[in-house]
């Protein structure tokens, strides 16, 4: 059996700057091949953007959220697809409730107009999901 090396990325919140780690040896091929899936999927969701001459990153949620009333629902049911992907992968109660804690987060307070949509750009609910997925199984490997 074959094993895949994965880099990990930590996410430093307060900067949201991603500080790389080091490289963790997953000994599932397969974890490790769904886990980047699903870490692209919460890059496009929370940071494919840039603002020009900052350091200000955004992606699809905070897009998605813009519209009024449904925005914000429609973006965590994309959030709660990436949880349902780390229980299919067989990640914990207490990791599932975590990462469902951090989407019910993003939905609740992102719900609120303009507020809201300010803080979509600054909580990276997704990232962090995969953040604490990855670093369960690189842990537990």
């Amino acid at each position: 059996m074959e094993k895949t090396t994965v880099v990990l990325n930590r996410v430093d919140h307060e900067s949201s700057l991603r500080e790389p780690i080091e490289p963790e040896l997953l000994t599932n091929p397969d974890h490790s091949i769904r886990i980047e899936r699903l870490r692209k999927i919460a890059e496009f969701m929370d940071g494919q953007f840039r603002i020009p001459g900052t350091t200000i990153e955004f992606g699809a949620d905070a897009i998605i959220g813009l519209i009024p009333g449904i925005g914000d629902a429609i973006s965590g049911v994309i959030s709660l697809w990436l949880i349902r992907e780390a229980r299919s992968l067989g990640a914990p109660t207490w990791l599932l409730v975590r990462m469902f804690w951090n989407v019910a987060v993003d939905v609740g307070i992102g719900s609120v107009p303009i507020a809201g949509d300010l803080f979509d750009v600054a909580w990276k609910a997704n990232r962090m999901n995969i953040e604490l997925l990855s670093r369960h199984f690189a842990a537990h490997s």
